[in-house]
Protein backbone atom coordinates (compact mmCIF):
# COMPACT_ATOMS: atom_id res chain seq x y z
CA UNK A 1 0.00 0.00 0.00
CA UNK A 2 0.96 3.65 -0.34
CA UNK A 3 0.89 6.20 2.29
CA UNK A 4 -0.05 9.41 0.66
CA UNK A 5 2.11 12.50 2.52
CA UNK A 6 0.54 15.91 1.46
CA UNK A 7 3.46 18.60 1.44
CA UNK A 8 2.52 22.41 1.60
CA UNK A 9 1.12 22.72 -1.91
CA UNK A 10 -1.35 19.66 -2.03
CA UNK A 11 -4.28 19.20 -3.76
CA UNK A 12 -5.96 15.37 -4.67
CA UNK A 13 -4.68 14.29 -1.76
CA UNK A 14 -5.37 14.73 2.58
CA UNK A 15 -1.95 17.36 2.56
CA UNK A 16 -2.07 21.18 2.09
CA UNK A 17 -4.99 21.80 -0.81
CA UNK A 18 -3.53 23.46 -3.75
CA UNK A 19 -4.00 23.96 -7.37
CA UNK A 20 -1.93 21.48 -8.08
CA UNK A 21 -0.95 18.00 -6.60
CA UNK A 22 2.11 17.25 -4.54
CA UNK A 23 4.42 14.24 -2.94
CA UNK A 24 4.06 10.58 -1.88
CA UNK A 25 5.68 8.76 1.01
CA UNK A 26 6.28 4.98 0.86
CA UNK A 27 4.83 3.01 3.83
CA UNK A 28 3.50 -0.88 4.47
CA UNK A 29 -0.38 -1.20 5.26
CA UNK A 30 -2.80 1.44 3.52
CA UNK A 31 -2.01 4.97 1.49
CA UNK A 32 -2.11 7.60 4.25
CA UNK A 33 -2.36 11.23 3.01
CA UNK A 34 -1.34 14.52 5.40
CA UNK A 35 -5.04 16.06 6.23
CA UNK A 36 -4.92 19.35 4.48
CA UNK A 37 -5.68 22.59 4.36
CA UNK A 38 -8.90 24.72 4.01
CA UNK A 39 -11.68 26.66 5.17
CA UNK A 40 -12.86 28.85 8.19
CA UNK A 41 -14.55 29.59 11.99
CA UNK A 42 -14.68 31.50 15.24
CA UNK A 43 -14.28 30.71 18.40
CA UNK A 44 -16.46 29.48 21.64
CA UNK A 45 -15.02 28.02 25.15
CA UNK A 46 -16.27 24.55 25.93
CA UNK A 47 -17.02 24.08 28.88
CA UNK A 48 -19.79 22.44 29.86
CA UNK A 49 -21.75 19.10 31.27
CA UNK A 50 -22.61 16.46 28.38
CA UNK A 51 -26.02 14.43 29.20
CA UNK A 52 -25.59 11.49 31.37
CA UNK A 53 -27.14 8.75 29.14
CA UNK A 54 -26.02 9.40 25.70
CA UNK A 55 -23.03 11.34 24.23
CA UNK A 56 -23.50 15.36 23.83
CA UNK A 57 -22.52 15.91 20.32
CA UNK A 58 -24.80 19.28 20.22
CA UNK A 59 -23.08 20.78 23.28
CA UNK A 60 -19.19 19.97 21.90
CA UNK A 61 -20.15 20.57 18.42
CA UNK A 62 -21.43 24.20 18.96
CA UNK A 63 -18.91 25.06 21.40
CA UNK A 64 -15.96 23.71 19.03
CA UNK A 65 -17.11 24.83 15.77
CA UNK A 66 -16.54 27.93 17.10
CA UNK A 67 -12.64 27.59 18.02
CA UNK A 68 -11.92 25.81 14.74
CA UNK A 69 -10.39 28.17 11.98
CA UNK A 70 -9.97 28.37 8.12
CA UNK A 71 -6.47 29.17 7.28
CA UNK A 72 -5.42 30.35 4.09
CA UNK A 73 -1.51 30.30 3.06
CA UNK A 74 0.07 32.05 0.07
CA UNK A 75 3.48 31.60 -1.44
CA UNK A 76 5.19 33.84 -3.90
CA UNK A 77 8.07 32.65 -5.85
CA UNK A 78 10.10 34.15 -9.10
CA UNK A 79 11.37 31.80 -11.56
CA UNK A 80 13.42 34.91 -13.41
CA UNK A 81 15.97 35.14 -10.76
CA UNK A 82 15.98 31.78 -8.55
CA UNK A 83 16.01 28.58 -9.47
CA UNK A 84 12.87 26.63 -7.42
CA UNK A 85 13.69 23.87 -5.07
CA UNK A 86 11.57 21.44 -6.28
CA UNK A 87 12.94 22.12 -10.23
CA UNK A 88 11.34 19.92 -12.69
CA UNK A 89 8.36 18.54 -10.46
CA UNK A 90 7.31 21.80 -9.96
CA UNK A 91 7.83 22.57 -13.86
CA UNK A 92 5.47 19.75 -14.84
CA UNK A 93 2.93 20.41 -11.93
CA UNK A 94 2.80 24.19 -12.08
CA UNK A 95 4.51 25.27 -15.85
CA UNK A 96 6.80 27.31 -13.81
CA UNK A 97 10.18 27.56 -14.94
CA UNK A 98 10.38 30.06 -18.29
CA UNK A 99 8.12 32.48 -16.35
CA UNK A 100 9.32 35.34 -15.87
CA UNK A 101 6.09 36.79 -13.55
CA UNK A 102 5.72 35.93 -10.14
CA UNK A 103 3.50 32.75 -8.92
CA UNK A 104 1.23 33.27 -6.09
CA UNK A 105 0.48 29.30 -4.57
CA UNK A 106 -2.58 28.88 -2.45
CA UNK A 107 -3.15 26.58 0.02
CA UNK A 108 -5.89 25.98 2.31
CA UNK A 109 -6.39 24.50 5.68
CA UNK A 110 -7.88 24.34 9.58
CA UNK A 111 -6.54 26.09 12.92
CA UNK A 112 -7.63 25.79 15.93
CA UNK A 113 -7.70 28.64 18.97
CA UNK A 114 -6.28 27.81 21.98
CA UNK A 115 -6.15 31.55 23.36
CA UNK A 116 -8.63 34.58 23.70
CA UNK A 117 -5.87 36.72 22.45
CA UNK A 118 -4.94 34.77 19.02
CA UNK A 119 -2.96 32.12 19.61
CA UNK A 120 -3.54 29.03 16.79
CA UNK A 121 -2.27 25.59 16.65
CA UNK A 122 -2.03 24.26 13.24
CA UNK A 123 -0.01 21.47 11.21
CA UNK A 124 2.93 22.29 10.33
CA UNK A 125 2.15 21.18 6.68
CA UNK A 126 -0.62 23.80 6.49
CA UNK A 127 1.93 26.76 6.81
CA UNK A 128 5.17 25.84 6.03
CA UNK A 129 7.00 27.68 3.44
CA UNK A 130 4.49 30.26 3.25
CA UNK A 131 4.67 33.98 2.58
CA UNK A 132 1.49 35.17 3.74
CA UNK A 133 -0.90 33.60 6.24
CA UNK A 134 -4.37 34.54 6.34
CA UNK A 135 -7.10 33.35 9.11
CA UNK A 136 -10.79 33.42 8.53
CA UNK A 137 -13.31 32.98 11.30
CA UNK A 138 -16.40 31.69 11.79
CA UNK A 139 -18.05 35.31 11.69
CA UNK A 140 -16.24 35.64 8.32
CA UNK A 141 -13.59 38.09 9.81
CA UNK A 142 -10.14 37.97 8.32
CA UNK A 143 -7.25 38.43 10.03
CA UNK A 144 -3.71 38.40 9.17
CA UNK A 145 -1.27 35.75 10.99
CA UNK A 146 2.31 35.46 12.23
CA UNK A 147 3.73 32.28 12.69
CA UNK A 148 5.31 31.98 15.75
CA UNK A 149 7.30 28.64 15.20
CA UNK A 150 7.02 25.37 13.99
CA UNK A 151 8.18 21.29 14.61
CA UNK A 152 8.36 19.27 11.70
CA UNK A 153 9.26 16.69 14.10
CA UNK A 154 5.62 16.65 14.76
CA UNK A 155 3.88 18.67 11.83
CA UNK A 156 2.63 21.21 14.08
CA UNK A 157 2.81 25.12 14.58
CA UNK A 158 1.60 28.08 16.27
CA UNK A 159 0.93 31.32 14.44
CA UNK A 160 -0.58 34.33 15.91
CA UNK A 161 -3.40 37.09 14.98
CA UNK A 162 -4.00 40.67 17.01
CA UNK A 163 -7.10 40.02 18.60
CA UNK A 164 -9.26 39.88 21.62
CA UNK A 165 -12.01 37.91 23.47
CA UNK A 166 -12.15 35.10 21.25
CA UNK A 167 -13.23 31.64 21.89
CA UNK A 168 -11.33 29.21 21.85
CA UNK A 169 -10.76 25.71 22.94
CA UNK A 170 -9.60 23.98 25.93
CA UNK A 171 -6.76 20.94 26.31
CA UNK A 172 -8.06 17.33 27.43
CA UNK A 173 -5.76 14.92 28.80
CA UNK A 174 -4.67 12.51 25.32
CA UNK A 175 -3.34 10.15 28.01
CA UNK A 176 -7.01 9.42 29.12
CA UNK A 177 -8.88 8.78 26.03
CA UNK A 178 -9.87 5.73 25.87
CA UNK A 179 -10.43 3.19 22.43
CA UNK A 180 -14.53 3.30 21.59
CA UNK A 181 -14.62 6.58 23.08
CA UNK A 182 -17.12 9.12 20.79
CA UNK A 183 -14.93 11.96 18.88
CA UNK A 184 -15.85 14.64 17.17
CA UNK A 185 -13.87 16.05 14.01
CA UNK A 186 -14.16 19.40 13.53
CA UNK A 187 -12.41 21.34 10.72
CA UNK A 188 -13.03 22.79 7.17
CA UNK A 189 -12.33 19.86 4.48
CA UNK A 190 -13.10 20.75 0.50
CA UNK A 191 -13.56 24.34 1.36
CA UNK A 192 -16.45 23.44 3.63
CA UNK A 193 -16.58 25.81 6.48
CA UNK A 194 -17.26 24.93 10.06
CA UNK A 195 -17.78 20.90 9.56
CA UNK A 196 -18.64 18.38 12.12
CA UNK A 197 -18.12 14.85 11.84
CA UNK A 198 -18.31 12.29 14.91
CA UNK A 199 -17.14 8.34 15.49
CA UNK A 200 -14.96 6.72 17.89
CA UNK A 201 -11.66 6.14 18.79
CA UNK A 202 -10.28 3.05 16.64
CA UNK A 203 -6.68 2.96 18.61
CA UNK A 204 -3.77 4.89 19.69
CA UNK A 205 -0.09 5.56 19.78
CA UNK A 206 -0.25 4.33 15.86
CA UNK A 207 3.13 5.24 14.28
CA UNK A 208 2.56 5.87 10.42
CA UNK A 209 6.39 7.12 9.42
CA UNK A 210 5.02 9.61 7.40
CA UNK A 211 6.57 12.82 9.29
CA UNK A 212 10.04 11.45 8.16
CA UNK A 213 12.52 8.69 8.30
CA UNK A 214 13.92 8.28 11.79
CA UNK A 215 11.62 10.76 13.44
CA UNK A 216 10.53 9.56 16.90
CA UNK A 217 7.47 11.14 17.52
CA UNK A 218 4.74 10.09 15.73
CA UNK A 219 1.47 8.53 18.00
CA UNK A 220 -1.29 9.29 16.09
CA UNK A 221 -5.07 9.00 17.40
CA UNK A 222 -6.73 6.91 14.74
CA UNK A 223 -10.77 7.29 14.58
CA UNK A 224 -12.94 6.42 11.98
CA UNK A 225 -14.88 10.38 12.02
CA UNK A 226 -14.49 11.24 8.65
CA UNK A 227 -11.47 14.09 7.80
CA UNK A 228 -10.63 14.91 4.45
CA UNK A 229 -8.57 17.44 2.77
CA UNK A 230 -8.75 20.75 4.24
CA UNK A 231 -9.19 19.13 8.09
CA UNK A 232 -5.35 19.16 8.41
CA UNK A 233 -4.65 21.59 11.70
CA UNK A 234 -8.71 20.82 12.51
CA UNK A 235 -10.08 19.55 16.17
CA UNK A 236 -10.18 16.43 17.68
CA UNK A 237 -12.39 17.23 20.95
CA UNK A 238 -14.34 14.74 22.95
CA UNK A 239 -17.91 15.03 24.00
CA UNK A 240 -17.24 17.51 26.40
CA UNK A 241 -15.54 20.21 23.95
CA UNK A 242 -12.32 19.21 24.99
CA UNK A 243 -9.02 19.01 22.79
CA UNK A 244 -7.67 15.93 22.50
CA UNK A 245 -5.89 16.13 19.37
CA UNK A 246 -4.97 18.16 16.16
CA UNK A 247 -6.31 16.23 13.33
CA UNK A 248 -3.33 15.40 10.99
CA UNK A 249 -3.73 12.59 8.05
CA UNK A 250 -5.68 9.91 6.53
CA UNK A 251 -5.09 6.23 5.23
CA UNK A 252 -6.85 6.30 1.75
CA UNK A 253 -6.33 4.71 -1.29
CA UNK A 254 -7.91 8.23 -3.38
CA UNK A 255 -6.86 11.02 -0.79
CA UNK A 256 -10.09 11.29 0.56
CA UNK A 257 -11.40 9.58 3.34
CA UNK A 258 -11.93 5.79 3.45
CA UNK A 259 -12.52 4.82 7.30
CA UNK A 260 -9.15 5.58 8.79
CA UNK A 261 -8.13 9.11 10.28
CA UNK A 262 -5.53 9.91 12.53
CA UNK A 263 -4.71 12.81 15.03
CA UNK A 264 -1.88 14.53 16.78
CA UNK A 265 -2.52 13.63 20.74
CA UNK A 266 -3.12 16.89 23.12
CA UNK A 267 -0.62 15.91 25.29
CA UNK A 268 2.13 16.81 22.67
CA UNK A 269 0.65 19.38 20.77
CA UNK A 270 0.16 21.05 24.21
CA UNK A 271 3.73 20.54 25.57
CA UNK A 272 5.26 21.70 21.66
CA UNK A 273 2.86 25.11 21.91
CA UNK A 274 4.65 25.53 25.14
CA UNK A 275 7.93 25.24 24.16
CA UNK A 276 7.51 27.45 20.93
CA UNK A 277 5.86 30.24 23.18
CA UNK A 278 8.96 29.85 26.03
CA UNK A 279 11.82 29.11 23.68
CA UNK A 280 10.52 29.76 19.99
CA UNK A 281 11.96 26.37 19.60
CA UNK A 282 11.07 22.54 20.93
CA UNK A 283 12.91 21.13 23.49
CA UNK A 284 13.29 17.14 23.78
CA UNK A 285 14.56 15.24 26.18
CA UNK A 286 15.65 11.94 25.89
CA UNK A 287 16.03 8.79 27.71
CA UNK A 288 19.11 7.68 26.42
CA UNK A 289 18.51 3.80 25.48
CA UNK A 290 17.67 2.35 21.63
CA UNK A 291 14.32 0.78 22.40
CA UNK A 292 12.91 -2.07 20.42
CA UNK A 293 9.28 -3.94 20.33
CA UNK A 294 9.53 -6.94 22.50
CA UNK A 295 8.03 -9.99 20.29
CA UNK A 296 7.61 -13.25 21.39
CA UNK A 297 10.77 -14.16 19.82
CA UNK A 298 12.71 -11.45 21.38
CA UNK A 299 11.24 -12.45 24.51
CA UNK A 300 11.72 -16.24 24.19
CA UNK A 301 15.85 -15.76 22.58
CA UNK A 302 16.28 -13.55 25.78
CA UNK A 303 14.25 -15.82 27.79
CA UNK A 304 11.62 -13.68 29.39
CA UNK A 305 8.47 -15.20 30.62
CA UNK A 306 6.25 -12.25 29.91
CA UNK A 307 5.72 -10.19 26.78
CA UNK A 308 5.07 -6.42 28.46
CA UNK A 309 6.63 -3.65 27.96
CA UNK A 310 9.83 -1.99 25.42
CA UNK A 311 13.36 -4.01 25.02
CA UNK A 312 16.62 -1.64 26.00
CA UNK A 313 18.55 -2.66 22.81
CA UNK A 314 21.30 -0.84 24.49
CA UNK A 315 21.85 2.56 26.13
CA UNK A 316 24.31 5.69 25.72
CA UNK A 317 27.35 6.60 26.74
CA UNK A 318 26.75 9.68 29.19
CA UNK A 319 22.66 9.01 28.37
CA UNK A 320 20.37 9.87 31.71
CA UNK A 321 19.40 6.19 31.80
CA UNK A 322 22.88 4.48 32.02
CA UNK A 323 23.82 7.34 34.87
CA UNK A 324 21.07 6.01 36.43
CA UNK A 325 21.79 2.48 36.22
CA UNK A 326 19.95 0.99 33.52
CA UNK A 327 21.64 -1.06 31.37
CA UNK A 328 21.33 -3.55 27.96
CA UNK A 329 18.69 -6.09 27.96
CA UNK A 330 16.64 -4.81 30.55
CA UNK A 331 12.78 -4.10 30.24
CA UNK A 332 10.96 -1.23 30.10
CA UNK A 333 7.81 -1.57 31.71
CA UNK A 334 6.58 2.18 32.91
CA UNK A 335 7.39 5.85 32.42
CA UNK A 336 5.82 7.51 35.51
CA UNK A 337 3.36 4.63 36.55
CA UNK A 338 1.88 4.57 32.70
CA UNK A 339 2.36 1.11 31.29
CA UNK A 340 4.27 1.15 28.37
CA UNK A 341 3.93 -1.56 25.94
CA UNK A 342 4.89 -0.54 22.80
CA UNK A 343 8.13 2.10 21.08
CA UNK A 344 5.22 4.45 20.42
CA UNK A 345 4.13 4.50 23.36
CA UNK A 346 6.85 5.00 25.07
CA UNK A 347 8.29 7.93 22.86
CA UNK A 348 4.63 9.56 23.20
CA UNK A 349 5.36 9.48 26.79
CA UNK A 350 8.38 11.03 26.88
CA UNK A 351 7.94 13.57 23.92
CA UNK A 352 5.80 15.44 26.34
CA UNK A 353 9.31 15.93 28.91
CA UNK A 354 12.02 18.56 28.53
CA UNK A 355 15.52 17.92 28.91
CA UNK A 356 15.99 18.37 32.97
CA UNK A 357 12.57 17.17 33.84
CA UNK A 358 12.55 14.02 35.87
CA UNK A 359 11.01 10.62 35.35
CA UNK A 360 10.14 7.43 37.27
CA UNK A 361 11.32 4.80 35.09
CA UNK A 362 9.96 0.90 35.63
CA UNK A 363 12.63 -1.85 34.83
CA UNK A 364 11.78 -5.80 34.73
CA UNK A 365 15.44 -7.28 34.62
CA UNK A 366 16.05 -11.05 34.16
CA UNK A 367 12.46 -11.23 36.05
CA UNK A 368 13.39 -8.81 38.76
CA UNK A 369 11.68 -5.51 39.68
CA UNK A 370 13.75 -2.15 39.12
CA UNK A 371 13.01 1.49 39.87
CA UNK A 372 14.95 4.02 38.35
CA UNK A 373 14.72 8.12 38.89
CA UNK A 374 16.04 9.45 35.77
CA UNK A 375 17.18 13.31 34.97
CA UNK A 376 16.03 13.68 31.00
CA UNK A 377 18.89 15.14 28.85
CA UNK A 378 18.76 16.93 25.77
CA UNK A 379 20.48 15.18 22.94
CA UNK A 380 23.89 16.74 23.84
CA UNK A 381 23.78 15.02 27.10
CA UNK A 382 22.98 18.03 29.49
CA UNK A 383 19.82 19.77 30.64
CA UNK A 384 20.38 23.34 27.97
CA UNK A 385 17.62 24.45 26.67
CA UNK A 386 17.55 25.63 22.90
CA UNK A 387 16.49 28.74 22.54
CA UNK A 388 15.17 31.04 19.20
CA UNK A 389 17.83 33.42 20.44
CA UNK A 390 20.74 31.53 19.19
CA UNK A 391 20.38 32.81 15.97
CA UNK A 392 22.20 35.83 13.72
CA UNK A 393 21.22 38.21 11.10
CA UNK A 394 22.86 38.28 7.55
CA UNK A 395 22.19 41.69 5.70
CA UNK A 396 22.98 40.46 2.26
CA UNK A 397 20.85 37.92 2.51
CA UNK A 398 18.08 39.34 4.35
CA UNK A 399 17.88 36.10 6.85
CA UNK A 400 17.96 35.21 10.37
CA UNK A 401 19.85 32.21 10.57
CA UNK A 402 20.97 30.03 13.32
CA UNK A 403 23.10 26.99 13.06
CA UNK A 404 21.45 23.61 12.55
CA UNK A 405 20.41 21.34 15.72
CA UNK A 406 21.71 17.47 15.73
CA UNK A 407 18.17 16.39 15.85
CA UNK A 408 17.56 18.27 12.33
CA UNK A 409 20.98 16.91 11.05
CA UNK A 410 20.20 13.31 11.87
CA UNK A 411 16.29 13.98 10.76
CA UNK A 412 17.24 15.52 7.30
CA UNK A 413 20.49 13.43 6.87
CA UNK A 414 22.99 15.53 7.01
CA UNK A 415 26.29 16.49 8.90
CA UNK A 416 26.47 20.34 8.93
CA UNK A 417 23.83 23.50 8.11
CA UNK A 418 22.43 27.24 9.12
CA UNK A 419 18.73 26.74 9.20
CA UNK A 420 16.32 30.00 7.91
CA UNK A 421 14.40 31.22 11.40
CA UNK A 422 13.41 34.25 9.48
CA UNK A 423 13.23 36.19 5.91
CA UNK A 424 13.61 39.61 6.45
CA UNK A 425 13.38 42.25 3.30
CA UNK A 426 16.53 40.80 1.11
CA UNK A 427 17.87 38.72 -1.86
CA UNK A 428 15.62 35.75 -0.29
CA UNK A 429 12.43 37.68 -0.05
CA UNK A 430 9.66 35.95 -2.44
CA UNK A 431 12.19 33.89 -3.74
CA UNK A 432 9.91 30.33 -2.74
CA UNK A 433 13.25 30.17 0.04
CA UNK A 434 11.05 28.67 3.34
CA UNK A 435 11.59 29.06 7.02
CA UNK A 436 12.94 26.24 8.00
CA UNK A 437 15.00 25.73 5.21
CA UNK A 438 18.90 24.70 5.82
CA UNK A 439 21.64 26.03 4.12
CA UNK A 440 24.44 23.71 3.76
CA UNK A 441 26.88 25.00 1.47
CA UNK A 442 27.51 28.65 -0.26
CA UNK A 443 29.67 29.02 -3.23
CA UNK A 444 30.62 25.37 -2.63
CA UNK A 445 31.67 25.89 0.79
CA UNK A 446 30.34 23.86 3.86
CA UNK A 447 28.48 26.37 6.51
CA UNK A 448 28.19 25.98 10.01
CA UNK A 449 28.13 29.25 11.48
CA UNK A 450 27.91 33.40 11.49
CA UNK A 451 32.19 33.02 10.31
CA UNK A 452 31.70 30.28 7.51
CA UNK A 453 29.19 31.63 5.62
CA UNK A 454 31.03 35.66 5.85
CA UNK A 455 34.00 33.93 4.33
CA UNK A 456 32.16 31.80 2.05
CA UNK A 457 30.82 34.96 0.74
CA UNK A 458 34.30 37.06 1.05
CA UNK A 459 36.61 34.37 -0.82
CA UNK A 460 34.13 33.83 -3.82
CA UNK A 461 36.07 34.55 -7.23
CA UNK A 462 32.47 33.96 -9.07
CA UNK A 463 30.01 37.30 -8.75
CA UNK A 464 27.47 34.74 -8.93
CA UNK A 465 26.72 33.32 -5.20
CA UNK A 466 25.46 29.63 -5.71
CA UNK A 467 23.46 28.11 -2.14
CA UNK A 468 22.87 24.66 -1.46
CA UNK A 469 20.45 23.36 1.34
CA UNK A 470 18.04 21.00 2.14
CA UNK A 471 14.26 22.05 2.13
CA UNK A 472 12.17 20.57 5.15
CA UNK A 473 10.55 17.46 4.05
CA UNK A 474 14.28 16.50 3.17
CA UNK A 475 14.39 17.10 -0.46
CA UNK A 476 18.11 18.41 -2.02
CA UNK A 477 17.79 21.77 -3.84
CA UNK A 478 20.07 24.43 -5.03
CA UNK A 479 19.98 28.18 -6.91
CA UNK A 480 21.91 30.99 -7.47
CA UNK A 481 21.78 34.71 -8.10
Amino acid sequence: MLWMLAGLLMASSCGNQTNENTNTTEQKQEPVTQVEQVQQASVHRAAFVPAESTPDFVDAAEHSVDAVVHILTKVVRQSNTYEDFFGALLGQLYGYPGQSRSNTLEAYGSGVVLTPDGYIVTNNHVVEGADQVEVTFNNKVKKTATIIGTDPTTDLALIKVEAEDLPYLTFGDSDNVRIGEWVLAVGNPFRLTSTVTAGIVSAKARNLSILGEGTEVESFIQTDAAINPGNSGGALVNTKGELIGINAAIASHTGSYEGYSFAIPSNIVRKVVDDLLLYGETQRGYLGIYPAELTQELAEKEGLELIEGVYVADVTEGGAAKLAGMQKGDVLTAINGKKVNTVTQLMETIRQYRPGDKVDVDVNRSGHHHHYELTLLNEDGNVDVVKKGDSFYNSEFGLMLRPVSKDDMRRLDIKNGLKIVEIRQGRFMNSGVPVDFVITKVNGNSVNSKSDLENALKNSRSRRTTIEGVYPNGMMGSFYY
